[in-house]
């Protein structure tokens, strides 16, 4: 009786996050970026809910995790070049992810679009990531602490926890979970799970004999991005298109502000005494 209360509250909960999110009015336009968006508020809310008594077990979280990145890995071309970038975070990504608590075969695929600047989690231990994150990266330390990162929303069942909501709010039998949007994945999680992901996956970056200053560089550039996003700079000649910067408001929604990450990591190298060995280059042309 006490399991079934907190199942019908959690799902009362998240039923209101969900009506919140289709009636509140957003200035963004119709498109991926906006999609995004939407999805940025409503998951977080979500996030918050007691959502691991509907946890699924290890070997469904596996098998849904492989559909699902089967599914999403089929949109993108292959070709040797990038096969060959997919080879190596894939092999920076196992190397982080055999220091997690929850052992699995953890795989990265590579999104190539300069307008996917973000990085991703299935459950799993199935990583996306795309190249317009990559270029923001100068060294191995940074695409580490981004991997560690990823490997943490899987070990500590962040990923597991909101598909297993989702199959309950949306009435899905297991099998139909491959059809959830990718965008559901790239909303993020609360604060605490966020800073979380940070803290442990750095961690795990730093067992793999990485720096942990990788982490607080790369938090830099989304300091940099975050500054461009608010300020909206509307020349053609930005760098960045306008989707990617809509996007990427959508990505900063849902994320902790990188000072507040920066000074996290920065605590901990302190506390922890975490060695801070000379960065490594990234190995990697596009």
């Amino acid at each position: 009786m006490k399991r079934r209360l907190i199942l019908a509250l959690l799902l009362a909960s998240a039923a209101g996050a969900l009506w919140y999110s289709a009636h509140h009015k957003s200035g963004s336009h119709v498109g991926p970026e906006a999609v995004l968006n939407a999805m940025a508020g409503v998951q977080r809310e979500i996030s918050r809910l007691p959502a691991g008594v509907v946890r699924l077990s290890d070997e469904e979280e596996a098998r849904i995790g492989a559909e699902m990145a089967r599914n999403y890995s089929g949109r993108y071309g292959g070709g040797a070049e990038n096969a060959a970038i997919e080879k190596y975070v894939t092999d920076i990504g196992r190397n982080i992810g055999a220091r997690a608590h929850r052992k699995f075969n953890y795989r990265i695929y590579y999104i190539p679009s300069d307008g996917f600047i973000n990085a991703f989690a299935l459950p799993g231990g199935h990583i996306f990531i795309g190249k317009g994150l990559l270029h923001l990266m100068k060294t191995e330390d940074e695409l580490a602490a981004v991997l560690g990162h990823e490997v943490e929303h899987v070990d500590h069942y962040h990923c597991n926890e909101r598909v297993a909501l989702e199959a309950r709010l949306r009435h899905l039998p297991l099998s139909g979970l491959v059809a959830l949007p990718m965008e559901l994945f790239q909303a993020g999680y609360s604060k605490e799970q966020e800073l979380e992901a940070d803290r442990d996956g750095t961690a795990l970056s730093v067992m793999a004999g990485y720096s942990p200053q990788g982490a607080v560089h790369l938090f830099e550039a989304f300091d940099r991005l975050y500054k461009r996003v608010e300020n909206n700079p509307g020349s053609p000649a930005e760098e960045l298109s306008q989707v990617a910067l809509g996007t990427l408001a959508g990505y900063f929604r849902s994320h902790p502000l990188a000072r507040e990450r920066i000074d996290q990591i920065q605590g901990l190298i302190v506390s922890q005494k975490w060695p801070q060995p000379e960065e490594k280059i990234l190995k990697l042309k596009f």
